[in-house]
């Protein structure tokens, strides 16, 4: 289990492998370890409950057989990894042959993968696969044809915490798998000041002046990102005499960023976020910001169109 939950750790949260053995007895850890495995627990009791009884009523419980991932459409496979674990914590004796791995393009026809074990066990464990490699498959899919858009400049792509409840390290997991980069994981790993904890700290001022003395009487070594909505706003950050790490522009247009960007010292990292789709992306990139955060990798794909097949 370790070693497979450290792939994805190390993938989504590039955590080295010293880091997770220092960090393996608190309890933030502890869990960053664990829920792959108690996912995919929770999902297999939340479709299984006390039975498939589909497969018990009709397949011999000694049948065996076998089983293919057939790829029905192009795109950037992802989840390979969470289907092998899958098997391993529903069934140990299924045998899962790779063909393909996780970051592959695909296109329909092809096979990602070959089942075999119990008829049952196999039957118990479609849906939970699909739905995992279909969904993990579709952001990947769909982060890889942003990356390609802004291919050639200095920027980079970025997720952000706008993903299914539950499966948030999923969906980073399979952004990473597409090429893009992570945001934040959660409020935990990053403070971001944003437009409503602004207009609640009562301005600019207060709300950084604050932050860092939380941030210095907790003893916590936290990125801060600061959310400006106007070039106005933007002149009023800069003007504050407060320690910060990076500037989100909210709803720049390319050419009013592009300007906003002349006046931020390259001391201070820059991102560009709010209503930026695959037709204008390309013209935000090409002014030098540095990151680009796009809700859109996560919270409104297509699912990859694949199918588990018998085969007889």
């Amino acid at each position: 289990m370790w070693e497979r939950v450290y792939f994805i750790g190390k993938l989504v949260f590039g955590i080295h492998s010293s880091k997770l053995e220092t960090l393996r007895g608190i309890s933030r850890s502890s869990y960053l370890c664990c829920m792959l495995d108690e996912f995919i627990q929770s999902a297999l009791k939340e479709d299984i409950q006390d039975g498939d009884h589909s497969s018990m009523a009709c397949v011999p419980a000694e049948a065996r057989s076998k089983a293919i991932l057939l790829i029905k459409e192009t795109g950037v496979l992802a989840g390979m990894q969470v289907a092998q674990r899958i098997c391993e914590l529903y069934d140990p004796s299924l045998e899962l042959t790779s063909f393909l791995q996780d970051g592959d393009r695909v296109s329909y026809g092809q096979i990602a993968f070959t089942l075999e074990g119990s008829a049952r066990s196999i039957l118990a464990v479609e849906r939970l696969l699909l739905n995992c490699m279909q969904h993990m498959s579709g952001v990947a899919t769909k982060t890889a044809h942003y990356v390609s858009l802004i291919a050639g400049t200095n920027c980079t792509l970025l997720d952000t915490r706008k993903t299914t409840p539950g499966l948030r390290f999923l969906d980073k997991y399979a952004v990473k798998i597409g090429g893009g980069a992570n945001h934040r994981f959660g409020l935990y790993d990053m403070i971001m000041l944003k437009d409503n904890h602004i207009d609640y700290a009562g301005g600019l001022r207060p709300a950084l002046e604050r932050t860092n003395a939380y941030l210095q009487a907790q003893k916590l070594n936290l990125k801060v990102e600061v959310e400006v909505r106007s070039m106005e706003e933007l002149k009023a950050l800069l003007a504050i005499d407060q320690p910060y790490d990076r500037i989100m522009l909210d709803n720049f247009t390319p050419e009013a960023l592009s300007v906003a960007l002349t006046l931020i010292p390259s001391t201070i990292e820059t991102e560009a976020s709010g209503g930026i789709t695959e037709e204008t992306i390309r013209a935000y990139a090409e002014t030098g910001v540095q990151y680009i955060s796009v809700g859109a990798l996560t919270h409104s794909v297509k699912a990859l169109d694949m199918s588990l097949k018998a085969q007889l």
